[in-house]
């Protein structure tokens, strides 16, 4: 079963009665605006957006709603940030910042525009509000009444379920300091029914200094906000959520979703949403940080890829899978090379987990993808555009063996302007340089076998006016069997004359598309 019609099924199995009733589901995800959105929110985003669409396939009502956390205080510099000119705001919530740029109202804003664009881009398209509306706005005031009269019953979960041991001081809430304007250093110690007693710590934490400042104040109306377990807890009864995942990280026994649930039932009195965990998209194997500035950003994996690749990028596995980019080896090409077969599938009319993926990765404002078109393979086309004396839909057009449709044509676009992008981010061993001006060193060398090899390479060519690559490729394995040569030395030579280095493109196809003229030289240059 493709994993979106299974966590559908689960979810509707836990969500029945509300759906019995016509009530409006609610789904739910955040982000926390600290810096560039990392392409691994993408992952949480797109589960939740899919399982939208899946919804609306079923007529099911449901609204997506998207948080851009922006109350949140900054714990952390991006590396690519100044750290002179941001230190004085460490610990101030991050709608109170300046943006880096004017171009913005603050710095979670200024980072969240970037972000919504790409999440648009991809083809999803929640309701996006922010964390900042619910705290100013007054809709977090009982849900902070209600944590602070059961302070100790919070207390008593965190110790319970994460072995997290808090003080009878201590309360579940961190106030915006009166006198610094800084949340992340402040403690609460105290609530008489309206107002909190604090102090702003000048050791509290590590990456931000208190004033020192002791005070009481109210809670309410946007003056403080709560630590993030709690804070997820009470969105829930606020947002009125039905359906939030969220990274396994926070699935651990004893972790984030946990601590969450049982303050959620015990403390707030709402049943915690469904929810299902979803692996992490790795960029080059690593897990990011927005805050750290670490790994590539949503807008830069986006702007590698169109969207329904991009997509495929983050539905194509299993949620529970985790998911590897590494834009400078074959992610790319094999991703269009999924897609193709996804296509293939589809277009034979195959009713299979394929085909509902494939459809799912199309945004809907893009119906012309799921129509029949000519796909050429991308490692192909990106191996083409590296030879200027070859006309790209031409060649095209001799490999479908038909004219070209406007829709194929299109597609050429498209997948030229990725391999493009790709190639400048790719590893050296795809890109390539025909060496038309002289025989490179590396095949100044060659021995008696593959010159002997070679020189049988060359009456082919000479016996053939038209080459065709496959039937090419599989003559030059029978030519190296016949020479009792291994693959790496008959294939290291042949790459070697034309390109300078010992691996290239397919070998039959790479042979077929040179020109004529210079391919018979030479072969002639290195047998004579």
């Amino acid at each position: 079963m493709f994993w979106l019609d299974r966590v559908f099924e689960e979810a509707h199995t836990a969500l029945k009665d509300k759906i019995a009733s016509g009530e409006v589901l609610t789904i739910r995800d955040e982000k926390t605006a600290s810096g560039r959105v990392h392409v691994g929110s993408m992952r949480a985003l797109a589960l939740h957006g899919a399982l939208k669409e899946r919804f609306d396939e079923a007529n099911i009502k449901a609204i997506f709603k998207y948080e851009i956390n922006d109350f949140d205080h900054m714990d952390g510099l991006p590396a690519y940030l100044d750290e002179e000119t941001y230190a004085p705001y460490m610990g101030k919530s991050l709608y109170s910042i300046p943006a880096p740029e004017p171009s913005a109202q603050n710095f979670a804003e200024y980072y969240a525009k970037e972000y919504i664009k790409v999440v648009e881009q991809t083809g999803f398209h929640p309701q996006f509000y922010r964390a900042s509306e619910l705290y100013l706005s007054g809709q977090m005031n009982e849900p902070i009444r209600v944590a602070l009269e059961r302070a100790a019953v919070v207390r008593k979960i965190y110790k319970e379920v994460s072995g997290s041991d808090k003080p009878d001081t201590w309360f579940p809430l961190l106030v915006i300091c009166e006198n610094c304007g800084k949340l992340g250093t402040t403690r609460v110690s105290g609530f008489d029914g309206e107002q909190v007693t604090y102090t702003c710590e000048p050791a509290a934490v590590a990456w931000a200094v208190g004033c020192g400042h002791s005070g009481r104040m109210s809670p309410f109306d946007g003056n403080a906000k709560f630590p993030w377990k709690v804070d997820w807890a009470a969105k829930w009864k606020v947002v009125g959520v039905d359906i939030e995942g969220g990274g396994k990280d926070h699935y651990t026994r004893g972790g984030a979703r946990d601590v969450a649930e049982r303050i959620s039932r015990e403390v707030f009195e709402y049943e915690p949403p469904f929810g299902v965990a979803n692996e992490f998209f790795l960029v080059g194997g690593k897990k990011m940080s927005s805050s750290k500035g670490q790994g590539s950003s949503a807008r830069e994996v986006a702007d590698m890829l169109p969207a329904h690749i991009f997509r495929l990028a983050l539905l194509g596995k299993d949620i529970n899978k985790q998911v590897n980019f590494d834009p400078a080896g074959d992610t790319i090409p094999l991703l269009f090379d999924q897609y193709d077969t996804l296509a293939q599938n589809f277009w034979q009319g195959t009713n299979d987990d394929q085909s509902r993926l494939f459809k799912f990765i199309h945004p809907t404002e893009s119906p012309e993808l799921l129509s029949e078109r000519y796909l050429p393979r991308f490692s192909l086309l990106a191996y083409l555009i590296q030879m200027p004396h070859l006309d790209l839909e031409a060649e095209v057009e001799r490999m479908k063996g038909l004219p070209l449709t406007d829709a194929d044509s299109t597609e050429i676009r498209i997948r030229k302007q990725y391999a493009e992008l790709w190639l400048v981010h790719a590893d050296e061993d795809y890109k390539f340089t025909l060496a038309t001006d002289s025989l490179p060193e590396i095949a100044r060398n060659l021995s008696v076998a593959q010159t002997s090899a070679l020189s049988e390479v060359l009456a082919y060519v000479l016996a053939h006016e038209v080459l065709d690559g496959q039937e090419l490729h599989t003559e030059l394995h029978e030519i190296r069997k016949r020479h009792d040569i291994e693959p790496s030395e008959f294939f290291s030579a042949l790459y070697g004359i034309f390109l300078g280095k010992a691996s290239g493109p397919k070998a039959g196809w790479f042979l077929s598309v040179l020109d004529r003229d210079f391919l018979i030289s030479r072969l002639r240059e290195v047998t004579a």
